[in-house]
């Protein structure tokens, strides 16, 4: 065989396995971080006055800022859960801890609940529905509690968003619940602890419910 020829062939063969190493390599590559499909429940959320929006912040280590301040993600879990309690209708679509630097103007709000000008805190998303068609008094998180040790109750909210108390006959809530964390090292749970479910008359027709999200 002409030895140009056979220099030839040798060389294509070459070629074509460097290009099944490499095809090789590439699918061992770290696969892209999927992100979560549903996110629906966002669109429609007015962000919040006082807290700067986090919903951009999707992967552990994303840092995100506003007018408000800067805030980064250090975890999430993306619940997308929902609790039935009587009429109620309780889902945690995704619980989140940020770290946030509010910008100067608002510490003053801050100073209230910490002393410090960068904290850790505890967010949660909810969608909260009556299902009758009478009013109801029905409180999120009434209580919340950490592996930790901390608790908290729902006076030490830092979002305001009005998702406590009255919510009338066939109404859907939704919006953030926050609170600000002592320590974040080696937290593992979070439990929610519900409010009571009460009639328009005020009395009690469903007991509280415990909500353990892990970590």
């Amino acid at each position: 065989m002409d030895g140009g020829l056979l220099l030839r062939k040798h060389l294509v063969l070459m070629a074509f396995f460097l290009l099944v190493i490499s095809g090789c390599s590439n699918s061992n590559a770290a696969p892209a971080i999927e992100k979560p499909a549903n996110l629906d429940y966002l669109n429609d959320y007015d962000s919040n006055p006082q807290v700067t929006d986090d919903r951009s912040l999707l992967e552990v280590g994303q840092s995100v800022s506003d007018e408000k301040g800067e805030a980064t993600l250090k975890a999430i879990n993306q619940v997308n859960k929902t609790y039935e309690e009587g009429p109620i209708k309780l889902t945690v679509k995704d619980m989140k801890i940020i770290h946030l630097r509010p910008d100067y103007s608002l510490i003053d709000y801050f100073h209230v609940l910490t002393q410090e000008e960068e904290f850790d805190f505890v967010k949660v998303f909810l969608e909260i529905e009556n299902t009758s068609t009478e009013k109801m008094n029905f409180a999120p998180i009434a209580l919340i509690e950490t592996s930790t040790g901390e608790k908290l109750d729902w006076e030490k909210d830092i979002y305001l968003e009005e998702l406590n108390g009255e919510i009338e006959g066939n109404e859907i809530k939704k919006g953030n619940l926050g609170f600000i964390l002592t320590s974040t090292e080696d937290l593992e749970w979070i439990e929610i602890t519900t409010s009571d479910v009460f009639n328009k008359d005020e009395e009690k027709i469903i007991d509280s419910q415990k909500i353990k999200i892990n970590f």
